[in-house]
């Protein structure tokens, strides 16, 4: 695995602030790679690769959904548990307004805007799971139960 230095993002502020103990690793970031890249380079289980999600509802109210690498979100199903009519993933352009992330290197740490997590409830059940740093090709390993101490998530069973 590629371990190096690592940058400094409002995601590892507010890891470091809330006393987190994790690893970063880099590796070579590919367009469109998504977590199959992040998994073959640092040589760990796409499943254990958590995907940061911005989407919205019908009413553009914004929205994050973090999901295992290798899994898809129902978000028909995410709509119904949460009482929406609709969910649909944010433009790159929104997603960035309200994170301060780009797509690719968006993490649920130190976003711009505070906004409701929806955690795939067997996330929790991991070990250790590796999730964006704030930086495209940047991946933070944690404890998942750090996720849920700081962002108090909704556990939801959305996953296809």
């Amino acid at each position: 695995m590629a371990k190096n230095k690592t940058p400094i993002t409002p995601a590892i502020r507010l890891l470091r602030n809330e006393k987190v103990n994790f690893d970063e690793f880099t590796y070579a970031y590919e367009d469109r790679g998504g977590t199959a890249v992040s998994s073959r380079e640092l040589g760990v289980d796409e499943h254990s690769i958590i995907k940061t999600l911005v989407m919205e509802d019908e009413n553009k109210q914004p929205l994050i959904v973090l999901m295992h690498g290798d899994h898809e979100v129902s978000t028909k199903n995410l709509a119904r548990l949460i009482g929406a009519k609709s969910i649909s993933p944010c433009s790159p352009e929104t997603a960035f307004k309200h994170t301060g992330y780009q797509v690719g290197g968006t993490s649920p740490f130190g976003t711009r805007k505070s906004m409701p997590v929806y955690m795939e409830q067997t996330i929790s059940e991991l070990p250790k799971i590796y999730i964006n740093g704030g930086k495209r090709g940047f991946l933070v390993s944690l404890d998942p139960r750090e996720v849920v101490r700081i962002l108090h998530p909704t556990h939801v069973q959305v996953g296809i």
